[in-house]
């Protein structure tokens, strides 16, 4: 690499540091030499070039002010070249360089300054050289590894053989496929997919207060951006080496990233094709088990559905849900069948060891880490034999999944913890409740507001202590001939009579089935 100190060593320029500048100055990359005896060259000397010069300048400049104006430009220093008739450099110019910490040097008479210039074009070709070797036996290395089968990781590894660097790829989904020295939490690979989200991608990224930028080499194919290869620094702290080597491996990691999604639809779709063939019944049923041997499960042991979905909003999934939960049960050593879609996420599995319902419990722990602004529900469906007996377990588990969405509570259960009303209530859409419920419990809310009276509160108070008027009287803190005033009125606004079982049935189913529109 060209830089003051790689000049200085070389016995032929006979160069001398008069001013060595901070730490690490003397090593700093130059760009190239620059020579001039203008009195301020700072409009045509160039960020981190060399200037060299023999002082001819002194005539209409001070040394201080010569200093100032490259040091303005941004040079990496100053060689003074000494004359027959000035063989020293000026004072007041070495104490000017070392006031603003610009590495100063100075050169024997008998060198020229074309000596540095063909020393500089020879220390930079030799950096090409290298740096094309350099680049032709990565890229070997980088396809080897990608052929071997290693991976992401592989060539994150391949990448630190040579540059020390934290690292990590992140796909669009904020799916982190490996890390090589850096560890990001899923804030910050959220962070990360939101700037390869933005138009155009970001290039660096602040991930976190306190965590610094982190810099982005994009992973993918033309036009599209599938990932990032995430550097934890700056793009200010990478060396050109630095760089170009990450740019390099972000685009074999182009190749290893559309493999892995190819494979990930491919799997996907497999899982798709089972819950339908679950679903036809007999129809399609010899065709389950070899489906699920081929995802590592027995389809001769008991099996358990898991249905995931997010509640609270209109989306009842979003990307990265499926990975999320396919990731799961595949860090617990648990052979799966993973299926995702619009509606819900379903896993299929051999009945774990430990308990189910702890199990889900598990992964809405590790979905909520993933997710924190999202409530995750699971419903879990009764355990099934085998394979043949896996359709009722599948409905059982989604049902449960769709009644658990539209309430407050709980997070996971079975299908037996529901209650039959409860999913015979999960059973319909949105619209079909609220217009059950308005027609009943829309006029009892009328009444109350116009009288200020408290109809549906007596009729949730009444039902609760099934029917007991004096029990319901008493809880309420009125008499039971109030109650009886209220409950006729309720009557007459409703048109269902609570003494009648068929009508107290409808009442309630009414109640329950705003509780979920108001929860949903």
């Amino acid at each position: 690499m060209l830089s003051l100190g790689a000049l200085v060593r070389d016995p032929a320029l006979e160069l001398t540091v008069l001013v060595p500048g901070p730490p690490g100055a003397l090593e700093r990359e130059v760009l190239w030499v620059h020579n001039t005896e203008l009195p301020d060259p700072s409009a045509y000397v160039r960020e981190r070039e060399l200037v060299l010069t023999n002082g001819l300048w002194q005539a209409e400049t001070t040394p201080a002010e010569f200093a100032a104006t490259v040091h303005r430009a941004g040079a990496a220093g100053i060689v003074f070249g000494l004359r027959v008739d000035a063989r020293t450099t000026p004072g007041e110019l070495v104490r000017a360089c070392e006031q603003l910490g610009l590495p100063l040097a100075e050169i024997s008479v008998e060198v020229p300054f074309t000596a540095v210039t063909r020393a500089a074009s020879m220390l930079q070709a030799d950096q090409r050289r290298d740096a094309l070797v350099g680049m032709v036996r990565r890229g070997d290395a980088l396809a080897a590894a990608i052929s071997h089968g290693a991976g992401a990781s592989g060539v994150l590894a391949v990448l630190r053989r040579e540059h020390d660097l934290p690292l990590a790829v992140v796909d669009r989904m904020a799916r982190p496929l490996a890390a090589a020295g850096a560890e990001l939490t899923p804030a910050q690979c959220r962070l990360v997919a939101e700037g390869l989200a933005r138009r155009p991608p970001a290039l660096e990224v602040e991930l976190e207060a306190g965590s610094g930028r982190a810099t982005l080499f994009l992973v993918g194919a033309v036009g599209d951006t599938d990932a990032a290869l995430v550097c934890l620094r700056p793009l200010a702290e990478l060396s050109r080496a630095e760089q170009d080597a990450l740019e390099q491996s972000a685009r074999f990691l182009s190749l290893e990233v559309a493999k892995q999604q190819a494979v990930q639809a491919i799997e996907l779709r497999f899982a798709s094709e089972l819950l339908d063939m679950i679903l036809s019944g007999s129809r399609r049923a010899a065709e389950v088990p070899d489906r699920l041997r081929a995802f590592g499960v027995d389809p001769s042991g008991e099996l358990v559905v898991l249905t995931t979905a997010f509640a609270g909003g209109d989306e009842s999934t979003l990307p990265g849900l499926t990975e999320t939960v396919s990731g799961f049960f595949l860090a617990a050593g648990l052979a799966v069948v993973v299926a995702g879609g619009t509606q819900d996420v379903v896993a299929v599995l051999q009945r774990p060891r430990q308990d189910v319902r702890e199990l889900a419990e598990a992964l809405r722990r590790t979905i909520a880490r993933r997710f924190p602004d999202r409530r995750t529900v699971i419903g879990l469906g009764e355990p099934a034999a085998n394979a043949q007996a896996l359709r009722q377990p599948l409905i059982q588990s989604r049902e449960a999944c769709r009644v658990l969405r539209r309430r407050p509570a709980p997070a996971v259960a079975t299908f037996r913890d529901l209650g039959t009303h409860r999913l015979l209530l999960g059973l319909h859409d949105t619209e079909t409740l609220r217009g059950f419920a308005d027609a009943i419990v829309q006029p009892l809310r009328e009444f109350d507001q116009r009288r200020a009276a408290s109809l549906e509160i007596t009729l949730r108070a009444f039902l609760q202590h099934d029917g007991q008027y004096g029990a319901t009287a008493a809880a309420l803190y009125v008499h039971v001939n109030t109650l009886r005033n209220r409950l006729a009125k309720i009557t007459e606004l409703t048109g269902r009579d609570v003494t009648r079982t068929e009508d107290r049935v409808d009442l309630f189913l009414a109640l329950e089935a705003d509780e979920l529109v108001q929860s949903g």
